[in-house]
């Protein structure tokens, strides 16, 4: 049961999303199809309440093995794994994220020196709060520094796709820590292959936009209580609006 005052407060988020689709900003891609949009009207993304993790899943999705409902709740050492054609749209702390289909993910968010993301395998697309203790995401072929920000991965054995939506990262090879490089971006600026093999003697190069909407990123940040640092032309969208 729905609690009427939080689907009161989030009526401009319903009117933008109702616009959005109307304007195809979903088209393409593997973002949002419209059948993880209907799921979506009838709970519009705003600040999950406490003792809240999953604001939406599709088909399976396990948490430390056992098979994830809507109100399953995920730590700060959790494993996560969704099944093909799933996904998971979750809050853990200050941070939240996307899970695509046959995704892997180790959380290590415990009270030591660094905490970590271990993205094992699959896609995941998350916007992380800032924070006082540094914060790495690691693939098998890089380790990505993070400082309060949106960011898109994918991970194989092969390479590692990171998309810097916006703030500022430090990606660093797993075969060579001293190939790396930092990425300050304010919209998708400069995606990146991390790869597990030198490409003409380079670890890190160049990439394209792929896979992930703005929409999904709006989305994340309002689960939060927060916003994106940048807007859509024409698109209102109320809330409390990132700085970097």
């Amino acid at each position: 049961m729905h609690d009427r005052s939080h689907e009161e407060a989030d009526d401009s988020r319903r009117e933008f999303l109702v616009r959005a689709l109307s304007l195809g900003l979903l088209a393409g891609g593997s973002g949002w199809q419209l059948e993880a949009l209907a799921g979506v009207f009838g709970e519009l993304p705003g600040r999950l309440p406490a003792g809240r993790s999953v604001f939406s899943l599709q088909g399976e999705v396990r948490v430390n093995g056992q098979r994830a409902t809507r109100d399953t709740l995920i730590g700060p050492q959790d494993h996560v794994r969704t099944g093909k054609g799933a996904s998971l749209v979750a809050v853990v702390g200050q941070d939240a994220l996307i899970l695509r289909g046959d995704t892997e993910l180790q959380l290590d968010l415990g009270r030591s020196t660094r905490q970590f993301f271990r993205l094992v395998s699959g896609a995941m697309l998350t916007v992380f709060g800032q924070r006082d203790r540094e914060l790495a995401v690691q693939t098998g072929t890089a380790t990505i520094g993070i400082r309060g920000t949106g960011v898109y991965f994918e991970a194989d054995p092969e390479k590692t796709y990171v998309c810097t939506c916006y703030g500022r990262v430090q990606l660093a090879a797993a075969g060579d820590p001293s190939a790396s490089e930092e990425i300050v971006a304010q919209h998708h600026d400069a995606p990146r292959y991390v790869l597990a093999r030198p490409q003409n003697g380079r670890r890190i190069v160049p990439a394209a936009f792929q896979w992930h909407t703005d929409l999904e990123l709006m989305t994340l940040e309002a689960l939060v209580g927060r916003e994106v640092p940048f807007r859509l032309e024409g698109m209102g969208y109320k809330g409390p609006r990132r700085e970097y």
